[in-house]
């Protein structure tokens, strides 16, 4: 379940980033799926797209490396909620300190990701600094809010999972 539960939260982590991405960061909506996809192939689908942005074509769309994207995207996704699922398994987190311990989660996870993951990926797949870089680009604020949203989600997972065990008795 931790699996579904991630997809579903990168899911509406990546819906933050791309309006993020539209709006204040004026970069274009489907810029977000290109420069994840940019970690394994050539970055010119994510440079097309910011550069469509920034001349107001906001919606511009390399739809193969978009859909790449997000499927590296959702895949990421379920791995961690995997890793988080089994930690719920424990039964050390119900009710609202799974929300909180899901947000605590989600920037753990970006903690990994921007000072481990990222710069390994970058480096095993040629990536380089779109992807190594990639918190810095995004902007960190906008990189911890997406993160703390992907926890937010897992824990609402928690605690509605809760709520519904304590409605059966």
């Amino acid at each position: 379940m931790g699996t579904l539960v991630g997809a579903i939260a990168a899911l509406v982590m990546g819906m933050f980033a791309m309006i993020a991405s539209a709006t204040y960061h004026d970069t274009g909506f489907f810029t977000p799926l290109h420069h994840i996809a940019s970690a394994v192939i050539a970055p010119d689908a994510m440079m097309r797209s910011m550069e469509a942005g920034m001349a107001g074509d906001t919606f511009d769309i390399s739809v193969g490396p978009a859909l790449f994207g997000l499927g590296l995207h959702l895949l990421t996704g379920a791995f961690w909620g995997a890793i988080f699922g089994l930690i719920v398994s424990t039964g050390w987190l119900r009710g609202v300190a799974g929300l909180i311990g899901g947000i605590v989660y989600g920037l753990a996870v970006m903690v990994v990701m921007a000072f481990v993951a990222l710069p390994v990926i970058a480096s095993v797949f040629g990536g380089g600094e779109p992807i190594s870089d990639m918190p810095r680009l995004a902007g960190w604020g906008t990189f911890a809010i997406e993160h703390a949203i992907f926890g937010a989600v897992l824990g609402l997972w928690v605690w509605r999972r809760g709520a519904e065990a304590g409605s059966d008795t």
